[in-house]
């Protein structure tokens, strides 16, 4: 099996949960391709079991329509179609580094015209 690394437009998670039944699946967007897809393509993507609440959770951080960087195992579906299962997700957004509190400074008041000399005063 193949593995890939995709940055695409995030859309929405959705999670089943019932019985002995417990699903996430992604669903994505990407360019379209003029032809099939007008506006955005989506795509679905289940979720591998092993990663399941990782990939829940880190989707409840992303807004709709950000871009998120999803890494997928490709197998092999019917009629030798991909099929993408998602194994990691992350925001595509880089870091924000902590940035210094400004400083307060406080200025001297801005002299003007004729002031009393402090010595005389």
């Amino acid at each position: 099996m193949a593995r890939t690394t995709m940055e695409l437009a995030f859309i929405s998670a959705e999670r089943v949960k019932f019985d002995n039944v417990d699903l996430v699946k992604l669903y994505l967007g990407d360019e379209p391709d003029g032809e099939k897809d007008v506006g955005i393509s989506l795509l679905s993507m289940q979720v591998s079991e092993d990663v399941r609440d990782e990939v829940w959770n880190a989707c409840k951080g992303l807004d709709v329509l950000e871009t998120a960087r999803v890494t997928v195992e490709i197998e092999r579906g019917s009629k030798n179609a991909g099929k993408f299962i998602v194994l990691h997700v992350e925001s595509a957004k880089p870091a924000q580094a902590a940035k210094p509190a400004p400083q307060a400074t406080q200025q001297q008041p801005k002299l003007t015209g004729a002031q009393p000399d402090a010595a005389k005063a």
